[in-house]
C-alpha cells in the first residue's frame, strides 16, 4: 500500500455522504481528506497505517544484546517517579 503525501483533499459534508464509497477506496489507496460543513473543516480522515509484524527470531535477536535490568535499581527509579502509596483516599 502507498500512502499519498500530498495536502488532504477538502471535501463537504454533502459529498462524504453521497460519495462514502468512492472516498474509501480512496482512503484506501492512502488519501487522506478534510471535511467541511458551510466551508468550515470540521474533521479529518486518514488512513490507518498497517500493522507490520516482527518474526519472534527477529524480536529475540534484537534484544539479545541488550543489557540486563537490574530489577532493584528499577523498581527504586519507578518509586522515585510515581507516587504508590497504598493510604486510601479519603
Amino acid at each position: 500500500m502507498c500512502y499519498d503525501w500530498r495536502m488532504p483533499r477538502k471535501i463537504t459534508q454533502r459529498e462524504l455522504r453521497n460519495e462514502s464509497g468512492e472516498i474509501m477506496r480512496a482512503l484506501d489507496r492512502g488519501e487522506t481528506f478534510v471535511v467541511t460543513r458551510n466551508g468550515v473543516p470540521v474533521g479529518e480522515l486518514t488512513p490507518l497505517r498497517q500493522r507490520q509484524l516482527v518474526a519472534a527470531e527477529a524480536a529475540i535477536a534484537i534484544f539479545n544484546g541488550a543489557p540486563a535490568i537490574d530489577g532493584r535499581r528499577f523498581r527504586d527509579d519507578v518509586d522515585a517517579l510515581l507516587d504508590q502509596q497504598s493510604t486510601p483516599r479519603g
